[in-house]
């Protein structure tokens, strides 16, 4: 049996799809967890062989829970599975260990077949999402840039964003203006949407 363990915020969403993936005669579904923060212990647990994680999660992203799992539980592999098919993503996830990117409308049948590639050894990317990865190129921003806007998300002041970062106000501002002009666009708040759209943040 392959087991699996299933990162999903929406539990309607969670359950029918360990519900479907229960169907298949060779998958077990042996952890569901609903924020980015329980997947560690979770797979630490329950020693799942393939983890489906979505992106979008509270506490902890599925990407940066993806980082975690290469470390903590090497012989897990990470499938990605989201909403968001965002060029910028699938980059990402690949720098975090994932083996594969999936994105939410495809039929079960091909999500059971991608987990046993995983298992395999394989790996797994939606066709059209690795072409637009591909002509995208990878995110222009520097770490530091990117910091700087995921902590403006939630309208923190220049002052604010120093204080949590650690960085002087001169300093913060001096990122801003990096990335507002990298991103095209005319203020943070621009900024911010325009990564994330991108899938840079």
């Amino acid at each position: 049996m392959i087991r699996v363990l299933l990162a999903e915020d929406q539990g309607m969403m969670r359950s029918a799809l360990a519900l479907l993936l229960g169907m298949e005669q060779d998958i077990e579904v042996v952890a569901q967890v609903g924020a980015g923060d329980e997947i560690v212990d979770a797979a630490l647990n329950s020693r799942p062989d393939v983890a489906l994680l979505d992106i979008e999660l509270p506490g902890r992203s599925g990407l940066d829970a993806a980082a975690d799992l290469r470390d903590e539980c090497p012989e897990c592999r990470v499938l990605i599975l989201t909403t968001f098919g965002r060029p910028g993503y699938l980059r990402r996830a690949m720098e975090a260990g994932a083996v594969g990117f999936l994105v939410k409308d495809g039929p079960v049948e091909d999500l059971a077949e991608a987990i046993r590639q995983a298992l395999r050894g394989e790996t797994v990317i939606d066709p059209a999402l690795a072409a637009a990865a591909l002509s995208a190129g990878p995110s222009p921003l520097t770490t530091r840039e990117a910091d700087v806007l995921r902590a403006s998300v939630d309208g923190a002041t220049v002052s604010d964003i120093a204080e949590k970062l650690h960085l002087s106000e001169s300093t913060v501002r001096n990122y801003l203006s990096a990335a507002i002009g990298k991103t095209g666009t005319r203020n943070r708040m621009e900024a911010v949407r325009e990564a994330r759209q991108r899938g840079w943040l």
